[in-house]
């Protein structure tokens, strides 16, 4: 069977089972399954795939038919202007969350030597992302996951940072080391009682940690704005990823902590994603 048919054939199995995106998704794990990407995947299409490979395809279509996500198939996932290693119990990045790291570096153009803070790390996704463009900044994230905080150290390797982030697994609430002059946070603020509407693959497979932000989506940014204003410098600035209806109540609460709201941002289906403050 030549790779097209056999694409073809996998973007079936996962349309039967109303799986979003079949023929992009089966194209993707092509080409993880034969170790080249997916340029050469859509350049070659007529060569003959091995029998090996195209059991070890199927299995991996069958996993993607479960609703197993992409990235926890091929272990990896694209964000900003990099690939991240990603595993099972990672979050795994979305595109809403480049808003952050855009923000960022649009703040930061003039600045050197900053010391950021990322609260709630993952993957490292973020913190690396600065560290990367940014080569004089100095970073920390901390994570309640020893896996996150592996992960994140891997990247970090990969992407040639290690030296300059430093990591501890903690709770926000007990975190006390230093003083930042950037905190940022993509934390958990989905209502617990929404969580079973996600989409499947995200309900049933990417860590509940990472997406439960309580009874009222703001249990978590509450702990994360309180322990960010005694973690920030004076005029530091706090970049928070938030919920697409929680604008207001999240910009009260920053208010109460001493932050004045800079700008709000949209996501690329204009919902409400971030919001920029500064600290009195």
């Amino acid at each position: 069977m030549n790779i097209n048919l056999a694409i073809n054939e996998g973007s079936k199995i996962l349309k039967s089972k109303l799986i979003p995106n079949p023929i992009l998704d089966s194209e993707i794990l092509m080409a993880e399954t034969i170790n080249k990407d997916r340029n050469y995947i859509l350049l070659n299409s007529n060569d003959f795939i091995n029998k090996n490979d195209l059991n070890n395809f199927y299995k991996l279509i069958h996993q993607r038919s479960l609703g197993n996500p992409v990235a926890y198939l091929t272990k990896k996932k694209s964000f900003w202007n990099s690939e991240f290693f990603i595993a099972k119990g990672i979050l795994i990045p979305r595109p809403d969350t480049e808003l952050i790291v855009e923000n960022i570096l649009r703040l930061t153009k003039q600045k050197s030597k900053l010391n950021i803070l990322d609260i709630g790390v993952g993957s490292g996704c973020i913190v690396i992302s600065i560290l990367k463009e940014r080569e004089n900044f100095r970073g920390s994230g901390i994570d309640l996951s020893k896996k996150c905080l592996y992960i994140s150290k891997k990247n970090a390797i990969a992407h040639k940072v290690s030296s300059r982030l430093k990591l501890y697994k903690s709770d926000v609430d007990k975190f006390n080391l230093g003083k930042y002059d950037l905190i940022v946070s993509n934390p958990p603020y989905i209502k617990t009682c929404k969580l079973k509407y996600l989409e499947k693959d995200v309900a049933e497979y990417e860590p509940r940690l990472a997406l439960d932000g309580g009874l009222d989506g703001l249990s978590e940014i509450r702990k994360v704005i309180k322990k960010s204003s005694e973690l920030i410098k004076k005029k530091g600035k706090f970049i928070l990823e938030i919920g697409f209806d929680q604008k207001n109540k999240v910009i009260n609460l920053l208010n109460k902590e001493g932050f004045y709201i800079e700008s709000t941002h949209k996501d690329i289906a204009n919902n409400d994603r971030c919001i920029v403050s500064t600290k009195i």
